[in-house]
């Protein structure tokens, strides 16, 4: 950490259950991954290689391993392994996973269908094996869920062995728990916060805007994920409120207003 000098609250240190900040991997070059891990590896909680990346990565074993010796762990995109399950190869995906020293897995169903009974007995079995983060909601911005129903999903899968429940909103931030206009669905937020603790959820929110509604809202100690690597040190500032968007919500909040 830089020295620090403004009287700021301490944030949780690593590895810690609350304030995560999920990256997203896109097909970084390792020299970029080392780069990341030396500027903000600190504030990095878990990296999501994008989608199927991590299948068509050349220096695969060489990037987990940078990422692992920062502490930082690595899991495939969730929708490596809904290709697996659509071509009857979840036993090869596990062994796949386990051989490159994944610890940590996606189980999600945002672009095919699975069935809800089959998606929980997946959950259980792989957490026996990985850290298991299960995923809600659709990728496709017009289908749209009632609250009581993500409330039910989520509920579910934490209870079948998910360690924490992601909420869809693609790596754009226009679906799932935002409209396609990429303004949160507050109601829907509200709903889900009420119902499931804070700690066992994780917003993807890759948008800034995004990011500092649910600091705003939810506090500096929210987990957010499908953070472009790029915007890891400003949603840190965000969460410090050394940006202008959190500033007065944070920073300022205890502040005494002059001339009063």
């Amino acid at each position: 950490m830089v020295e620090e000098f403004l009287g700021l609250p301490m944030r949780p240190p690593k590895p810690r259950e609350r304030g995560w900040t999920h990256v997203i991997d896109k097909g970084m070059s390792l020299h970029e991954v080392q780069g990341l891990i030396d500027v903000a590896g600190e504030y990095v909680d878990i990296v999501k290689m994008g989608w199927g990346t991590s299948y068509v990565t050349r220096n695969l074993a060489e990037k987990i391993r940078a990422y692992q010796e920062a502490a930082i762990p690595v899991m495939c995109g969730g929708t490596l392994l809904e290709a697996a399950i659509a071509r009857g190869r979840v036993e090869e995906f596990k062994s796949w996973t386990a051989g490159f020293g994944f610890t940590h897995v996606e189980v999600s169903d945002g672009t095919i269908q699975i069935e809800r009974d089959s998606k929980l007995e997946l959950i259980s079995s792989l957490a026996e094996e990985f850290v298991v983060l299960s995923e809600v909601g659709s990728k496709d911005s017009e289908c749209v869920f009632a609250p009581y129903q993500w409330v039910a999903w989520i509920k579910e899968e934490l209870e079948a062995g998910a360690a924490k429940v992601i909420t869809e909103a693609r790596e754009g931030g226009t679906a799932g728990i935002f409209r396609g206009s990429g303004e949160v669905r507050s109601g829907l937020i509200d709903e889900i916060v009420h119902e499931v603790p804070l700690d066992n959820l994780l917003f993807e929110a890759p948008q800034k805007d995004q990011q500092a509604w649910f600091i705003r809202h939810l506090g500096p100690e929210v987990n957010l994920g499908n953070i472009p690597p790029e915007e890891v040190i400003p949603l840190e500032t965000l969460r410090l409120g050394l940006r202008s968007d959190t500033m007065a919500d944070l920073l300022l909040k205890d502040m005494p207003v002059p001339g009063a």
